[in-house]
């Protein structure tokens, strides 16, 4: 969906495809009909857009055949679809069984890593919209944080600039701007915005910046308005956020029933209580926890945020709670002026089908409707701040 912003700015509301599973060029145009085209009919939307995730071996297979990528984007164009962004943390493999700590490898310090990332940017140079201003691609924030030294750090910084020299070059050769945005995660070299206006100072902000993640700003007890400030005067752009939301609790002992329904074996849940945020190392295990189970054991003092996304229009059952609070906030400083650079949000649930059984869809039909009911809540919030919907053609 596209929104007009008071500055006359488009901004293009999405929705992640790393919910589903898809991991050849057939099963992700299969997608597309299976929940991607009912989402947009039920939105009564002309245009939906699409965050796409492309595993790894398909981004390779797409970057070296034009006639693929060409035909990918007659499919998405005859269902209504639009593509200005591509997810880029999940190297593959993201709706296995169990992912855990999978999903950062390989991570920055690999020739792999920048591999993937350039060949995501050949491919979304020829599936943007012809009027699109630029594409965004989200990635990793560098690694896990362990283990990580200045050996670690140094082979990671050459790698960020391959990665802008390539996206240089792609644009010199497509006309097409595509930028990259790592994403501050809890647990990763990257958790906090003063790390990451620290360890990505220097690089080549035209072109790299900051994908902002809603949870994870909430998990981090970040202050959006003082994160955003510190990325700015870092000179990092938001090129990209990613509208989500976390669990909260206040009192983690007497809600310990509840938290136990969400721990799950496919996905880490990353749990940070209150104090969290006024330590130099906000992993420090005092107020930190790799994962739910692991906080539940260790009994972290004071109110939790747990690293769960939820659905942004279905909170979860009291006395749990979701960041949606951190959300509005963070989008109305975001918005509040001119959007250039932060004008693709991307609605990021991957974790429906690791809900709880009773929250959680029983077919393609109700996933398709849980998606739709989070992009209405996401355009809701967006015109309730003063921006406004978009129609470019009749629906199909």
């Amino acid at each position: 969906m596209r929104l007009r912003h008071g500055s006359g700015e488009t901004v293009h509301l999405s929705y992640c495809t790393n919910v589903h599973p898809a991991e050849d060029l057939a099963g992700i145009i299969d997608q597309l009909d299976r929940y991607a085209l009912p989402v947009r009919r039920r939105l009564d939307s002309d245009l939906l857009g699409l965050g796409l995730w492309l595993a790894a071996p398909v981004a390779a297979g797409l970057a070296a055949d034009p006639a693929a990528r060409h035909r990918l984007r007659a499919e998405l164009d005859a269902r209504g679809l639009e593509v200005v962004t591509l997810n880029g943390f999940p190297y593959r493999a993201f709706q296995a069984p169990v992912v855990k700590g999978d999903v950062y490898h390989p991570d920055w310090t690999t020739v792999e890593r920048l591999t993937y990332t350039l060949d995501l940017a050949t491919v979304l140079a020829d599936l943007l919209p012809d009027d699109a201003a630029r594409g965004s691609v989200s990635t990793l924030p560098l690694a896990w944080r362990t283990p990580w030294d200045d050996g670690r750090a140094d082979a990671a910084a050459r790698r960020l600039d391959a990665l802008a020299a390539g996206l240089a070059e792609r644009e010199r050769r497509t006309g097409r701007r595509i930028r990259v945005g790592f994403e501050p995660e809890p647990g990763c070299v990257l958790e906090s915005s003063a790390q990451a206006a620290l360890l990505l100072s220097g690089t080549d902000t035209e072109r790299l910046g900051i994908c902002l993640d809603l949870a994870h700003l909430a998990c981090a007890w970040e202050e959006p308005a003082a994160a955003l400030a510190r990325l700015r005067n870092a000179g990092l752009p938001v090129v990209k956020v990613q509208v989500s939301a976390a669990i909260t609790v206040d009192d983690p002992v007497a809600a310990a029933d509840a938290l136990g329904r969400y721990v799950e074996p496919r996905f880490l849940h990353q749990t940070r209580a209150a104090g969290c945020a006024g330590q130099a190392d906000p992993a420090d295990p005092a107020y930190a926890a790799d994962d739910l189970d692991a906080a539940l054991t260790a009994g972290l003092p004071g109110a939790w945020r747990v690293h769960y996304h939820v659905p942004l229009h279905a909170p979860p059952e009291p006395p749990l709670d979701s960041t949606v609070p951190v959300l509005r906030t963070a989008l109305t400083e975001l918005l509040a002026g001119p959007v250039a650079g932060c004008d693709h949000l991307d609605v990021e649930t991957y974790t429906w089908g690791v809900l709880p059984a009773a929250r959680r869809p029983g077919n393609d039909a109700e996933l398709a409707d849980g998606i739709a009911a989070e992009l209405a809540f996401a355009r809701d919030e967006l015109t309730a701040l003063g921006l406004t919907a978009v129609r470019t053609v009749e629906a199909a």
